[in-house]
């Protein structure tokens, strides 16, 4: 099996050759980068100056977690103060607004070298999938310059392949005529979108025939439903990336081995921490994402919470890389919701109801009425709802225990509805909306 190809980028950054490259060589590496950080944030950053005052030095990684952690609160209070360059050497802001109907949106920075490390990082990433003379349709946003489209499109290019930016799917119809018609034979896109184009049919009921090589899904979490109809329905390879705007939208992607994220080591420090007492936890239990950018000159970030559940993979990659690997994002810390039978979560619907045929999104939310618990769930379909839908829909949702424990003991009740015909276009993360309070 071929090695991740960040390994040897990585390697070269370090200034030896991939097979040198060792756990310890990239620990020093870090070390030595966290420091330089450290340094330009407290002499320039308002916010760090303030923030890092009195704490102590650096001697080991093992010192990092006395740091304080910085969270997506302190970005919206004032982001102008994480700035560590003058504003004209920013070559791009991106406002991040919040899922609900108030608060300050967070704006993050990136000066031209920032983001020529995102096109360095999502070149090196895309060649597992992809090489010259490909062509890839990216359903993301790329009408701007300096978007994460524009950004991919230009790391194709490096690569020898085309990168067709289209934006996200409003027309599943539309977008299969274009791959048809350019001759696309690899998708970078939102799970629940690309699942739509797996499972539309046109007007005979007829799926639509692609010739695909490779899928990479972003941007929102992948429910491992989504991942076996796609690769069952196109017969190729479906990888995972992991990334966020504050990390330079690029953190992890997947090798051929399809065994959890390489991380953009060179670039990103990575912990994984207990989110209530903020302790790290051991390789392979469950954790909150929490990053230092090591390169970063507009906006660096110290221990930045990240908000996702994941956990570090103690078994090493069978591609035999030395890079650390992170098992699938499965959900936001903050992503429960209580039950009489339980805690529910979204990634535990996603993984019941996107295995039924036939569902192209859904929507669920949690009210509360006369002292009842109430899961609404707003499904879209092929074809529409019909009473055979909702009965698979139904059976599917008695599969949680959560559920099944909480209608028994009469605290929760299941109310069905139907979302509009039209997609939703929509980089937030799904979520399940808790309206009880």
């Amino acid at each position: 099996m071929q090695i991740t190809p960040l390994h040897h980028w990585i390697a070269t950054k370090l200034g030896v050759k991939g097979s040198a490259l060792t756990r310890e060589l990239i620990q020093n590496y870090q070390l030595h980068k966290l420091k330089q950080t450290l340094a330009v944030a407290v002499q320039h950053s308002p916010f760090y100056r303030k923030k890092l005052t009195g704490w102590p030095k650096l001697t080991s990684l093992a010192d990092v977690k006395h740091l304080p952690f910085t969270t997506a609160e302190d970005i919206r209070g004032n982001p102008l103060h994480f700035l560590c360059v003058s504003q004209d050497q920013i070559n791009r802001v991106v406002t991040l607004r919040s899922s609900g109907t108030t608060g300050a949106p967070k704006r993050v920075f990136f000066t031209k070298a920032d983001q020529e490390l995102t096109i360095d990082f999502f070149h090196i990433g895309m060649s597992t999938l992809v090489g010259p003379g490909d062509r890839v349709l990216i359903l993301l946003p790329g009408e701007l310059t300096g978007s994460v489209g524009d950004l991919l499109a230009r790391a194709l290019t490096r690569l020898g392949a085309r990168g067709i930016p289209q934006g996200l799917v409003a027309d599943p119809a539309q977008t299969l005529a274009i791959i048809q018609a350019a001759e696309v034979n690899s998708l970078v896109g939102i799970p629940s979108q690309v699942l739509a184009l797996a499972r539309y049919r046109d007007e005979r009921g007829r799926r639509v025939p692609l010739g695909l090589k490779s899928v990479l899904l972003s941007t929102d979490y992948v429910p491992q439903a989504i991942r076996r109809e796609l690769e069952q329905n196109w017969g190729c390879p479906v990888f995972n990336h992991y990334g966020m705007t504050e990390m330079g939208l690029g953190g992890g992607v997947e090798c051929a081995a399809l065994a959890g994220y390489h991380l953009r080591e060179a670039d990103l420090y990575f912990e994984m921490i207990d989110p209530i007492s903020g302790e790290l936890v051991p390789d392979g239990k469950m954790g909150e994402i929490v990053f230092t950018t090591l390169t970063r000159q507009g906006m660096p970030l110290i221990r930045y919470r990240t908000g996702d559940w994941a956990r570090f993979l103690p078994e090493p990659c069978p591609c035999g890389t030395s890079l650390r690997s992170m098992g699938l994002v499965v959900g936001r810390v903050k992503g429960a919701c209580g039950l009489a039978g339980g805690a529910l979560t979204m990634a535990e619907l996603d993984e019941v109801l996107f295995g039924v045929p036939g569902l192209l999104n859904y929507e669920a939310s949690l009210t509360c009425f006369e002292g009842t618990d109430r899961l609404t769930i707003g499904l879209k379909m092929v074809g529409g709802v019909d009473d055979r839908g909702l009965a698979e829909i139904k059976n599917a949702l008695a599969k949680l225990p959560v559920i099944e424990r909480s209608i028994s003991q009469g605290c929760l009740e299941l109310h069905l509805s139907i979302l509009p015909d039209q997609m939703v276009v929509s980089t937030a993360k799904r979520c399940l909306n808790d309206l009880r309070k």
